[in-house]
C-alpha cells in the first residue's frame, strides 16, 4: 500500500482520560514537537473535557467512531483499559491510521493474533505498543553493554518490580498481566531473544495485599540461549515505585534503576527520596517513545515496540498466569513470525 506523507504535524487523538491517558494529552501538548491534541475520548465525557481544559485545539469526546470521522484526526493513541483495546484497534486499523496503544496490546494471545492477522493484511505496520522502558536511558546503556560484548556473555538478570500499592480491583492474575509484563517485554528487548519458560513461586504474603492477591511473587523465565531471570514483583511494598535490574555478566555486575537524585544531610537526618509511581520514574522515557512514534508515523513507519512485541508478551502473560496456578514450569507458545515483523529484535523496535 502506498503511504502519503502526514505534514507537519500529527493530529492526534487520545483515548482514554484517566491517569495515563490525561498524562499522555499533556505530554502531546506540551512537551512533543510535530504533534497537535484535537480529540480526547473518554466514555466519562465529563473526565476527557477536563483532560483537554486549556488545550484549544483539543475537543471532548464520548466515542471513537466520532473521531475517526473528523478531517483533524490522523493517529489515535489508545491509553483506555485492556480490555477494550481489541476492538479499538481493529476499529482504527480499518481507518489506515498510525496507533500507539498501551500495553497489553490486548489481554490474551488470541486476540492479539486478530490484531496481528488484521494489521497484515494493510501491508505494513501501524501499531506501536507502550513498552516505554525500551526508550529508558538506562535500559537503553545495559542493551549496548549486553550487545557490545565488552563484559562476556549475559548470564542472569536479577529484576524487581515495586508498587507502594495498588487499588481493590487490582487481580492476582495482574501481578502477572499488568506489571510483570514490562519484565517480559524488557527483557526481550535487553536480550534480543525470545522467552521459553515462566514459573512463578509463592512464599509469604505481606499482609497488605489486596484480598484475592498473593503478594509478593517470584517469577523465574529463561531465554533461548539460557539467560535466566528472575523477578521480583510486590505490588504493595507501601514504601515507593522502584524497579531495578542487575545484569550478571562472564566479566562484571551492572545494575540499574537504583534510586538516584539529592542525597541531602539536614537536620540530624541523611537520605533522598523515592519515587511515587511509574509516571515520575519513567516520564522520560514516555517523552521519548511519544515522539519516536510521532516522528516515525509521519514517515509511514513505527518508533518502537511492534504488535508482534504486544502479541509476545500476551503469550508470555499467559504461560505466567498458568504457571501462577499451576506452581509448574510452563512453555511459552508461539505462532510463526510474520514477515513484515523483521527478524531480529532491536533496541527500540523489532
Amino acid at each position: 500500500m502506498k503511504f502519503d506523507p502526514i505534514p507537519t504535524h500529527l493530529k492526534v487523538c487520545v483515548v482514554g482520560a484517566g491517569n495515563m491517558g490525561a498524562d499522555h494529552i499533556k505530554r502531546l501538548a506540551r512537551r512533543i514537537v510535530g504533534a497537535e491534541m484535537t480529540a480526547a475520548i473518554d466514555a466519562d465525557l465529563s473526565r476527557a473535557k477536563k483532560a483537554v481544559e486549556g488545550i484549544p485545539s483539543a475537543t471532548a469526546l464520548a466515542d471513537l467512531g466520532q473521531a475517526l470521522e473528523r478531517e483533524d484526526v490522523d493517529a489515535v493513541l489508545i491509553a483506555a483499559p485492556g480490555p477494550l483495546h481489541k476492538d479499538m484497534l481493529l476499529q482504527v486499523l480499518q481507518r489506515d491510521l498510525p496507533i500507539l496503544c498501551e500495553k497489553p496490546m490486548t489481554p490474551d494471545a488470541a486476540s492479539s493474533w486478530e490484531v496481528l492477522e488484521a494489521e497484515q493484511k494493510l501491508g505494513l505496520k501501524r501499531i506501536q505498543v507502550g513498552f516505554m522502558r525500551r526508550f529508558d536511558a538506562e535500559y537503553q546503556r545495559l542493551r549496548g553493554l549486553i550487545t557490545s560484548g565488552e563484559l562476556g556473555d549475559l548470564l542472569m538478570l536479577h529484576c524487581s518490580h515495586r508498587n507502594p500499592g495498588t487499588r481493590r480491583e487490582f487481580t492476582n492474575e495482574m501481578l502477572i498481566t499488568d506489571s510483570v509484563a514490562h519484565e517480559f517485554d524488557a527483557v526481550r528487548y535487553l536480550t534480543g531473544q525470545e522467552i521459553k519458560n515462566v514459573q512463578v513461586r509463592l512464599g509469604r504474603a505481606t499482609r497488605y495485599a489486596q484480598s484475592g492477591q498473593h503478594d509478593p511473587q517470584q517469577v523465574l523465565f529463561e531465554t533461548e540461549s539460557g539467560v535466566l531471570v528472575d523477578v521480583e514483583i510486590f505490588v504493595n511494598a507501601q514504601f515507593g515505585y522502584q524497579v531495578t535490574t542487575e545484569a550478571v555478566f562472564e566479566k562484571g555486575i551492572v545494575n540499574i534503576g537504583e534510586d538516584r537524585g539529592p542525597y541531602v544531610h539536614t537536620a540530624g537526618r541523611w537520605g533522598g527520596q523515592i519515587t511515587p509511581g511509574f509516571v515520575e520514574r519513567f516520564r522520560s522515557a514516555y517523552d521519548a517513545e511519544v515522539q519516536s512514534w510521532v516522528d516515525a508515523a509521519k514517515r509511514g513507519e513505527v518508533g518502537g515496540p511492534t504488535a508482534w512485541d504486544g502479541y509476545v508478551t500476551a503469550a508470555c502473560c499467559e504461560a505466567g498466569v498458568i504457571a501462577q496456578r499451576s506452581g509448574e514450569r510452563v512453555e511459552v507458545s508461539l505462532k510463526s513470525k510474520p514477515g513484515i515483523y523483521g527478524e531480529q529484535l532491536l533496541p527500540g523496535r523489532t
